[in-house]
């Protein structure tokens, strides 16, 4: 098995190269930061759909994700290293979006979001959001870090509000076109940066009248992403750092594999 590594903004994916496919036993082995290669998810080249280029989307307790902004762009830039085609569709399994892969930064055309009246869960007014992928904005006006925002992303995940779970955004706006976040990433907990969650903040912020429509800039733990929120939907700009890429032991990899796991997908 090979992988190739990247990170955008902290938040790391691992592209399977090559290798035996996936289940989701494989992949919390893979991912386990202490006892395996470590990640925030894989990305499994994959067939299928009628765009240019195809991925599974693993989180890393081992259940899929209908879309990653973050996961995206580093697939994007896997696929310009490999072909040296910068703009070209993607398959996620759930969704099609096309990606523009530029010296500097990556661009992904994230589609419409679906912005839901705000509602109260368990004690906490949530604003949900579709994006592709649901989510759940819950917008503070005081320091995002003086709030418990760990324990009731993990509370509000599995709520059974969201049937499939849900990311969960805890966002405060600085100025019109700037917020800043912590992200809850169902599947993975906390994280330094997600491309989904900064366009759910955004999209959220422009339909609730906290933030102006057009660039929004979202601040996280691990950086800045900029999201376009027009009336032709979403657009996600961020970076993309190359890791590197690695062969998998043959033993540790045979260790982890003894369980057939069917895929999820």
């Amino acid at each position: 098995m090979r992988l190739w590594k990247a990170h955008g903004l902290g938040n790391d994916y691992l592209v399977l190269e090559s290798g035996e496919p996936l289940n989701a036993r494989l992949v919390r082995a893979i991912c386990d930061r202490n006892l395996g290669p470590g990640s925030d998810g894989i990305l499994e080249p994959t067939g299928g759909g009628t765009a240019d280029f195809a991925v599974r989307i693993w989180n890393p307790d081992g259940s899929i994700a209908e879309k990653s902004g973050n996961g995206l762009r580093i697939f994007a830039r896997w696929i310009a290293d490999r072909t040296g085609t910068t703009r070209f569709s993607v398959w996620t399994g759930f969704d099609t979006v096309t990606c523009e892969v530029g010296a500097e930064s990556i661009s992904i055309e994230m589609g419409a979001a679906r912005v839901s009246p705000a509602e109260v869960v368990d004690g906490t007014e949530v604003v949900p959001v579709d994006v592709g992928n649901p989510h759940a904005v819950v917008w503070l006006t005081s320091a995002l870090d003086a709030f418990p925002w760990r324990e009731r992303g993990a509370s509000l995940e599995i709520h059974g509000r969201f049937p499939n779970r849900t990311n969960v955004q805890f966002a405060r706006v600085l100025h019109p076109r700037c917020a800043e976040a912590r992200i809850w990433e169902r599947g993975a907990g906390a994280t330094l940066a997600s491309g989904s969650s900064a366009c759910a903040v955004a999209a959220s912020g422009v339909a609730t009248g906290r933030l102006q429509p057009g660039w929004v800039t979202v601040d996280m733990p691990g950086g800045a992403l900029r999201v376009h929120v027009g009336e032709g939907g979403l657009l996600l700009e961020g970076p993309v750092e190359r890791i590197g890429r690695f062969d998998v032991d043959p033993q540790w990899l045979a260790s982890r594999a003894l369980a057939t796991v069917p895929a999820l997908l």
